[in-house]
């Protein structure tokens, strides 16, 4: 089992997550860039990236702007992409399309769990931010600094240890895997395609074009065309 692995995995993850909320927020923590850069740290950067994109169209209609707390896509994104991963780590067998869909039929719920952690969080941060204020009205600068400074902890250590087991499950189911029957396997790979047809759809109707349901069918037909092409390719 690779420890440093999951041990990366748990740093990258806690590292976007405070991106996204207190830091910078230069956009790593979208769900492309977050899973692929998942994926170069773990030595599967097809893994990553197929994730990513298909995570990336999915979650495209939504914004973490002000008080807004949409489901936390970046969360989504790290733990699907390092579970992946690992599990194709694990199985030795490299990253596959059957695998891809397994990780995000199973961890991309994570979006989910990561708005209730953000809501939990949200009153921390605020009651710091109280304080912060305070200290800085009285004079104390560096003690204001210092307050703000502790609200981002929580983000890096919750969402990396998170992040960090996903990455941990992936090792364990990667042997599970092995011992699913061919068809069903087959199955998985091709339902890859037909997960990223409906995202794409999903991203283009939940954009304010005039033509949106023109545009989603495109979309969708485009993604699924480009993904069989890939797979087809990779089966040569």
């Amino acid at each position: 089992m690779g420890w440093t692995q999951v041990a990366l995995a748990g740093v990258w993850g806690g590292l976007v997550a405070v991106e996204r909320k207190a830091f910078l927020q230069a956009m790593f923590s979208r769900p492309l860039v977050a899973a692929t850069a998942m994926g170069l740290l773990l030595n599967d950067v097809p893994s990553g990236l197929f994730v990513g994109m298909l995570l990336e169209l999915f979650h495209l209609g939504t914004a973490n702007l002000g008080a807004s707390l949409p489901d936390n896509d970046t969360l989504s994104a790290t733990g699907t992409s390092a579970a992946a991963a690992t599990m194709a780590a694990a199985t030795g067998a490299g990253s596959t399309p059957a695998l891809w869909s397994i990780a995000i039929l199973l961890f991309i719920g994570l979006a989910r769990l990561g708005l209730r952690v953000d809501r939990v969080l949200e009153r921390y941060s605020s009651r710091l931010a109280r304080k912060a204020m305070a200290s800085a009205e009285a004079g104390q600068l560096t003690r204001a600094m210092q307050q703000n400074l502790w609200g981002m902890w929580p983000h890096f250590v919750l969402f990396g240890m998170i992040t960090a087991a996903c990455a941990l499950a992936g090792f364990f189911l990667g042997p599970l895997l092995e011992r699913l029957p061919l068809p069903m396997l087959r199955g998985l790979a091709w339902a890859y395609p037909a997960m990223a047809s409906v995202a794409a759809s999903i991203a283009a109707r939940g954009s304010h074009a005039r033509r949106a349901p023109l545009f989603a069918g495109l979309g969708a037909g485009l993604v699924t065309l480009a993904v069989v092409l890939v797979m087809l390719r990779g089966c040569r």
